[in-house]
């Protein structure tokens, strides 16, 4: 399978992913753990996560498929949220909160 069509697998087959530098237990960034606690603050409970540490090809072609330069990516069914400033922005704002209860309710 093309790298391509591996993240689009893996942007449409779960309700919450998030391409990350390490994992939730052991985040290798700081954006990635502030990412990673925020959702966990928002009730996130099915988060997946993609290690692009582990995962060189995603890493590298992860950009050019969401048009977004850095890591961590946060996708809420299929659509790119942003990184790691936007998801706390939606979690002060009570929005990240919404959007990962409706996501996971479905």
């Amino acid at each position: 399978m093309a790298v391509m069509e591996r993240i689009q697998a893996e942007v449409e087959g779960h309700p919450i992913v998030l391409f990350m530098k390490g994992t939730p237990a052991y985040p290798m960034c700081g954006f990635s753990a502030r990412a990673v606690q925020a959702l966990q603050a928002a009730g996130a409970e099915r988060l997946h996560t993609v290690n692009v540490l582990e995962e060189p090809e995603v890493r590298a072609n992860l950009p050019r498929y969401s048009n977004w330069p850095t890591f961590p990516q946060l996708f809420l069914h299929g659509e790119l949220l942003g990184g790691c400033e936007v998801t706390l922005e939606l979690l002060e704002s009570g929005e990240l909160q919404r959007m990962v209860s409706e996501a996971q309710s479905q």
